[in-house]
C-alpha cells in the first residue's frame, strides 16, 4: 500500500476527458482533443466533458442538457456537430440541446475550436465549434478472421443516487463492420452543500445507436442510425420540465481517396418529438407544450493537394423545420378552447459554399485562409392564441399584428478567416488570427410572438426567470475577432509547456434584449423579473486563457508527478452600457497528477472569484467566490477490466454556480425571493468497465 498513488481531481463537473496537446493545433486559438477515459464515466451530460478546458464552461440546465459556453459565447453562438450532423434545439427552453443527443459513454472524441473557427469547421456561429465523434467502425486486419469486440460499463454517484450503464458490441471482417452502442442513465434530484435537495433536478435518458460500414480500395461508406428517449428531465432554473423527448436519426457518410485528392460526403436526417409540462411534486397543474422538430442536410467537401499544402472546397445545405404548439386544457378559461400556436410551420434553411487554403510557406511559417458564404432563409406561418376572451387579449392583439405582416426573411452572410503560425524553433510557436463570423437569429428569436405573461415566460433558454418575445426584424450578429496565442514548450508530451491565449471580439448587432415591463415570478412580491424583447445591440467580448504543465518528479519506485493548470479571464459588455449575461468570473484550475504503473490519480482545486459583474436587465444574480477540491483515481485491473473511484467537492462546499441561473423550482415550492441555483454538494463516485 505504500505505493498507493495520490490523487486529485476536478471541480464542478468531473470531466471524463484526457487532454492532449494535439500536434495539429490550429493557429486561431486552441484545439482540444478529448477521449473518454477507460473505466470512468462522468456526469451524464456530454456538455460537461470539456469542463477542465480553459475558457469553457457549462450553463446549467437539466441533468443531460447543459449549454456549452466558450469564451463567453453560449449555446447557438457555438456550432455543434455530432458525427457531422448539425442539430438544432427544438424547444423554447432549449431543453433538447444538441449535445444532449449523445451519451458521454458513446463519445470517442471531442474537438473544441474556440474563437476564430476555420470556415471548413462550420458557419452560422460566432463563438467556436464543438465537433463530437462517436465510436468509429472497427475492421479486422486484411485476411484475418472475424473480429468481435465488446464492453460493458457501470457507474454511480452519491450526490443524486444516479446510476449509469452502457454496452458496446461489434463484429467485423476486413471489409464489413457492424456495431451497437447503448447507454442508460438515471438520477434523482441532487443535494447541495447544505444537504438540501435541489428540487426538480431528476432525470432519465436512454440512447441507442447502430453503425454499419463497408470499405475497400480507398473508399468507405458508413451508415449510423439511432434513437433517444428521455422520459423525464427536471429543470430547476426553468418554469417547465421535460416530460418526454423522442429523437431518431440516420446519418450516411462517404469518404473516397482518389489520385486528385479526398472527397467527403454526408447526408443526414434527425427528428424530435418533445413535450414540456409538470411531473415533479414541486410543480403541479396541467399545461402541455408539444414540439416537433426536423433537421435534414448534406455536406460535400473536396480536399485537393497543392504544391505547399491543401485546398478545401465545400458545399452544404441544412434545413430545420419546427412546430411548437400548446394543446388546450379542458375547463381552463386561460388555456383554451383552442390550441396555442407558438411557432407554426417554422422554416430555417441554410445554403453554403466555402473555400479554404492551408499552406506551409517554409519551415517556420504556415497559414490557413478561408471564405464562406451562407444564404439563410427563414419563414413562419400564421399563429393563434388560446382564446379570444379578455384573459387572452394581449396574445390576441399580438397574433393579429404578427399575422398581418410579412415574416419571410433572407440573410446573406459572409465569413472570412485568416490564420498564421510562426514556429521559430522547436521550443516555441506563435499563432495569429483574424476573422469575420456571422450568425443569423434562431426561429424563437425572430418568431416567438406572445405578449401575455404566461406566453412570454415559456420562451426562455437562459434560466433567468424572465419572459421573452421575438423580433422579426432582427439582424444577424457579426463578430470581428482577433486572437493571439503564444506557446512555449519542451520535453515532448510529458514535458513542460506554457500557453497564453488572448482574444478580442467586436460584435455588431449582438442579439441581446430590451426591457418591456417588470413582473413578479409566480406572483411572489419578493421575486423580480422582466419581460424582454430580443433586440440588436453592439457589444464586445475579450479575455485571456493561460494553460501550463510542469513535471515535478519521476522515479521507478514512486512514479511520475505532474503539475497542470489554467487561469481564465472573460469580460463581456454592451456598447451602450451594462454587462452581458452569463460571463464567467475569473477562475483557475490547479492540479497534481500521479501515474504509477496501472494507477492514474489526480487531485484538483477549482478556484472561482465572486461574480459581481452581472446583467441587470435580466436580474442576473451575483454569486460568491468559492474553491473546490476533488479527488479521483483509476486502475487497470487487467487488459479487460478497469476501476475508478473518487470524491468531488471533497469538503462539501455550499456554493452557487455563476452560470446556473435562478432557482425557480425552489421559489415555486417555498416562496420568497429568487436565489442563485445551488450547485452539487459532495459526491462519492465509482465506475467499472469490462471488455470482451
Amino acid at each position: 500500500m505504500k505505493h498507493f498513488p495520490l490523487l486529485i481531481t476536478l471541480a464542478i463537473a468531473m470531466p471524463a476527458v484526457a487532454q492532449t496537446r494535439a500536434e495539429d493545433v490550429l493557429p486561431e486559438m486552441k484545439v482540444i482533443v478529448a477521449g473518454v477515459k477507460e473505466g470512468y464515466r462522468p456526469a451524464a451530460d456530454t456538455a460537461l466533458m470539456l469542463s477542465s478546458t480553459p475558457g469553457y464552461s457549462v450553463a446549467a440546465g437539466g441533468g443531460v442538457s447543459g449549454l456549452p459556453v466558450v469564451n463567453g459565447f453560449a449555446d447557438d453562438r457555438i456550432k455543434i456537430r455530432i458525427d457531422g450532423m448539425e442539430l438544432t434545439s427544438a424547444c423554447a427552453n432549449h431543453m433538447n440541446a444538441p449535445l444532449s443527443y449523445i451519451d458521454p459513454q458513446q463519445v470517442e472524441r471531442i474537438r473544441l475550436i474556440a474563437g476564430v473557427t476555420p470556415v471548413s469547421a462550420g458557419g452560422d456561429s460566432i463563438g467556436g465549434t464543438i465537433e463530437v465523434q462517436s465510436s468509429a467502425p472497427v475492421f479486422a486486419q486484411p485476411g484475418a478472421a472475424l473480429l468481435t469486440q465488446g464492453s460493458f460499463a457501470v457507474s454511480g454517484r452519491s450526490v443524486n443516487n444516479s446510476v449509469a450503464t452502457s454496452v458496446r458490441a461489434s463484429a467485423a471482417s476486413d471489409t464489413l463492420s457492424i456495431g451497437y452502442s447503448g447507454a442508460y442513465t438515471r438520477g434523482h434530484s441532487y443535494d447541495d452543500g447544505h444537504g438540501n435537495k435541489v428540487l426538480g433536478s431528476m432525470f432519465e435518458s436512454i440512447n441507442q445507436a447502430i453503425v454499419l460500414a463497408a470499405k475497400g480500395q480507398g473508399q468507405q461508406l458508413t451508415l449510423r442510425a439511432g434513437v433517444q428517449h428521455i422520459p423525464y428531465q427536471g429543470f430547476p432554473n426553468q418554469y417547465m420540465d421535460m416530460t418526454d423527448n423522442h429523437g431518431q436519426f440516420a446519418n450516411l457518410a462517404y469518404q473516397g481517396t482518389f489520385a486528385w485528392g479526398v472527397l467527403d460526403a454526408r447526408a443526414y436526417w434527425q427528428q424530435t418529438d418533445h413535450e414540456m409540462g409538470f411531473f415533479s411534486p414541486e410543480r403541479t397543474g396541467t399545461m402541455p407544450m408539444l414540439t416537433h422538430g426536423r433537421n435534414t442536410g448534406y455536406a460535400l467537401m473536396a480536399s485537393l493537394p497543392t504544391a505547399a499544402g491543401e485546398l478545401r472546397l465545400g458545399q452544404e445545405w441544412h434545413g430545420f423545420r419546427l412546430d411548437d404548439y400548446w394543446p388546450a386544457v379542458p375547463g381552463s378559461m386561460m388555456m383554451g378552447p383552442r390550441t396555442y400556436l407558438n411557432i407554426n410551420d417554422g422554416k430555417r434553411d441554410r445554403t453554403v459554399l466555402f473555400s479554404e487554403l492551408e499552406t506551409r510557406h517554409d519551415a517556420r511559417w504556415s497559414s490557413v485562409l478561408g471564405v464562406r458564404g451562407e444564404s439563410v432563409r427563414m419563414e413562419s406561418g400564421d399563429v393563434q392564441s388560446y382564446g379570444t376572451n379578455m384573459m387572452n387579449m394581449p396574445d390576441v392583439m399580438a397574433a393579429r399584428a404578427f399575422n398581418a405582416r410579412s415574416r419571410s426573411q433572407r440573410d446573406t452572410n459572409i465569413d472570412a478567416s485568416a490564420q498564421a503560425t510562426f514556429t521559430p524553433d522547436a521550443a516555441s510557436s506563435y499563432a495569429f488570427a483574424l476573422a469575420r463570423k456571422v450568425r443569423s437569429p434562431n426561429l424563437y428569436e425572430r418568431y416567438s410572438w406572445g405578449r401575455g405573461s404566461m406566453a412570454m415566460i415559456m420562451t426562455n433558454w437562459f434560466g433567468d426567470g424572465n419572459g421573452y418575445v421575438g423580433n422579426i426584424d432582427l439582424k444577424p450578429e457579426t463578430a470581428y475577432t482577433a486572437a493571439l496565442t503564444a506557446d512555449w514548450h519542451g520535453g515532448g508530451e510529458d514535458g513542460w509547456f506554457l500557453r497564453v491565449n488572448s482574444y478580442y471580439s467586436k460584435i455588431d448587432n449582438y442579439i441581446d434584449v430590451d426591457v418591456l415591463a417588470a413582473f413578479n415570478p409566480y406572483m411572489q412580491m419578493g421575486a423580480n423579473g422582466n419581460f424582454l424583447r430580443f433586440a440588436n445591440h453592439d457589444a464586445k467580448l475579450y479575455g485571456a486563457n493561460v494553460t501550463w504543465q510542469l513535471p515535478l518528479a519521476s522515479s521507478a519506485r514512486w512514479g511520475r508527478f505532474m503539475a497542470t493548470g489554467n487561469a481564465v479571464y472573460t469580460r463581456g459588455k454592451r456598447s451602450d452600457g451594462g454587462d452581458l449575461y452569463r460571463m464567467m468570473p475569473f477562475n483557475a484550475l490547479l492540479a497534481v497528477e500521479h501515474k504509477l504503473g496501472a494507477w492514474s490519480s489526480r487531485i484538483e482545486t477549482k478556484i472561482v472569484a465572486r461574480k459581481d459583474k452581472v446583467d441587470a436587465r435580466r436580474f442576473e444574480p451575483e454569486t460568491g467566490g468559492f474553491a473546490l477540491v476533488n479527488l479521483r483515481s483509476s486502475v487497470a485491473l487487467s487488459k479487460m477490466a478497469s476501476l475508478s473511484a473518487g470524491v468531488s467537492n471533497l469538503f462539501n462546499r455550499a456554493y452557487a454556480d455563476p452560470l446556473g441561473g435562478v432557482y425557480l423550482s425552489g421559489l415555486n415550492a417555498q416562496g420568497g425571493a429568487l436565489q442563485a441555483l445551488p450547485a452539487e454538494g459532495r459526491s462519492v463516485d465509482v465506475g467499472l468497465q469490462l471488455k470482451f
